[in-house]
């Protein structure tokens, strides 16, 4: 079997579902919006830059989880999933899973956003399987921490050769698509590594290696 992962922000969304989050948690009053918006901002664009602090940075995005009832957290995903993501869904996305799929390959979404946030993301997308960077629960509240290793830069080809352990399925070929920068430790990893709308540091990459570039996002 042949395994083909997607990451997910600006590779199969036209968006930042992270960053889109926060900007909800602004427009619904869940936080102080001004400086809330202010950080959400500032982590961004060190993601962006490849500098970004994955710890902090989840300390800072998992803190809204810890302090609202997780059926009030639900019904804010729900509404996040239909009016944030939906319209971000990049017009190419579908079609590349499906053909994917006809031919039998596993898909895979593996992103660095949180699974509280992406879990409804990757069922709407239709992917057979999920890995992020997983936020801790503890009888059913989030404690504000990281489960495990974050999903992120080096901690995509960790999590990805834990998963591989754990599941039974041999798989001959491993195709990776994305966007960033941050990703290159998969994306060197991969048997076949594609480059979506990449940034200028991958695109730069991709055409000094020779890896395809692709757009999802159409016209």
């Amino acid at each position: 079997m042949r395994l083909a992962i997607f990451d997910l922000d600006h590779t199969l969304l036209m968006a930042d579902s992270d960053f889109l989050w926060g900007q909800f948690l602004c427009q619904q009053g869940v936080v102080d919006a001004e400086a809330y918006a202010q950080e959400n901002l500032r982590f961004y664009q060190d993601y962006q830059a490849g500098t970004l602090d994955i710890a902090a940075f989840c300390a800072f995005s998992f803190k809204p989880l810890t302090e609202h009832p997780r059926a009030r957290l639900d019904a804010w995903r729900a509404a996040f999933v239909t009016h944030q993501i939906e319209p971000v869904i990049a017009p190419g996305a579908q079609p590349l899973i499906a053909q994917h799929k006809a031919a039998g390959d596993f898909t895979l979404i593996m992103t660095a956003t949180n699974r509280y946030i992406t879990a409804p993301i990757a069922e709407r997308l239709g992917v057979d399987a999920l890995i992020a960077t997983d936020p801790e629960e503890i009888d059913g509240r989030f404690t504000g921490r990281i489960s495990g290793v974050p999903n992120f830069q080096q901690g995509k080809v960790i999590r990805l050769a834990q998963w591989r352990e754990d599941h039974p399925q041999t798989f001959e070929h491993v195709t990776f698509y994305s966007d960033s920068r941050n990703d290159l430790p998969l994306l060197e990893a991969a048997d076949l590594a594609v480059a979506i709308d990449p940034d200028p540091v991958l695109k730069l990459e991709a055409e000094q290696r020779g890896w395809p570039i692709r757009s999802l996002r159409g016209g």
